[in-house]
């Protein structure tokens, strides 16, 4: 009979192509691991792992398996969040994600809060980029994940949490008034600072200067908002920047800030989870906390009331 264990086994040693390193993210030894491999390829008759000097690759059936195991995973994991939270709202574990570009702004207000109003709930955090979190939420292994919308996943149910404006982060020096409303057309994508592939932000900042201007390549990239603030900083180029996060990265005297013109770029900001998961309830709540603590229940509440 195939067990959870296995499959949990098989899920680690495709993510780590080894299986000490397997061994090592599940907490048992390598013997342990790999007998139980053994077991489940007895028992299906096939080969699942093609093992090699110092690496271990799975096969075309052993990353079959793979795939259809990992949505057992996470329904088992469903069927334990079920038992576990029916009665009691947000309580015992919660592995949240969150893009990198929402974590350092959004969490220093969040946690206390949560902490706060909900002590039995224990929040796991997991920051990367886009990509990798939805996948990481289909599979199981995270509960919920905070990003910039939409979710295509049909797997994946999502609610809006904000509206997120751009900015246009210049140089102090640069010669218009901090009144200037500005315009895609003006923005020179060769002066223009972005995160690298990869994070959702530069994908939505090109989308909206590339509705006007579609010559010239960007000029450089960096790993984080910060990095790119301080070549702002040092006249190095411009960006936009989320209004999320100006309280905390457009604090130099060095750098202006520039507002656009009607219809002004943004992003969608929501909490997203998996359909079948017994904690909608749970995360609906959390949505809620997270408006209320970055003040965007109160706007929601007049626009709705106006």
């Amino acid at each position: 009979m195939i067990t959870l264990r296995q499959l949990h086994y098989l899920a680690a040693l495709a993510e780590h192509r080894h299986f000490g390193r397997a061994a090592e993210a599940c907490a048992v030894t390598q013997p342990a691991l790999s007998m139980q491999i053994r077991d489940l390829e007895k028992y299906l008759g096939v080969d699942l792992v093609e093992r090699r000097q110092g690496d271990a690759a799975l096969t075309e059936v052993g990353l079959e398996i793979v795939q259809r195991g990992e949505h057992i995973l996470a329904a088992s994991r469903d069927l334990e969040d079920y038992a576990r939270h029916r009665r009691r709202l947000l309580t015992g574990r919660l592995v949240l994600g969150i893009i990198p570009t929402l974590a350092p702004y959004v969490l220093p207000r969040l946690l206390p809060a949560l902490q706060r109003r909900h002590p039995d709930l224990r929040i796991e955090l997991r920051e990367t980029q886009t990509k990798a979190l939805v996948e990481e939420l289909i599979r199981g292994s995270l509960d919920a994940v905070m990003m910039a919308l939409p979710v295509s996943e049909k797997e994946v149910e999502a609610i809006k949490l904000f509206d997120d404006a751009f900015l246009l982060a210049v140089p102090a020096d640069d010669p218009r008034p901090e009144t200037a409303r500005v315009f895609a057309q003006d923005i020179d994508p060769r002066r223009l600072i972005l995160l690298e592939e990869g994070h959702c932000l530069r994908d939505q900042a090109l989308a909206y200067c590339s509705t006007q201007r579609r010559d010239g390549a960007v000029g450089l990239g960096a790993t984080s908002l910060a990095t790119v603030m301080q070549m702002v900083a040092n006249g190095y180029g411009i960006t936009l920047v989320p209004q999320v996060a100006v309280d905390v990265e457009v604090r130099d005297e060095r750098v202006k800030l520039l507002r656009f013109a009607p219809p002004a770029p943004g992003r969608q900001v929501g909490l997203a989870w998996r359909q079948t998961s017994p904690r909608k309830t749970d995360f609906l709540a959390l949505g809620q906390i997270i408006m209320q603590e970055l003040g965007f229940a109160a706007k929601a509440q007049a626009k709705r009331s106006a």
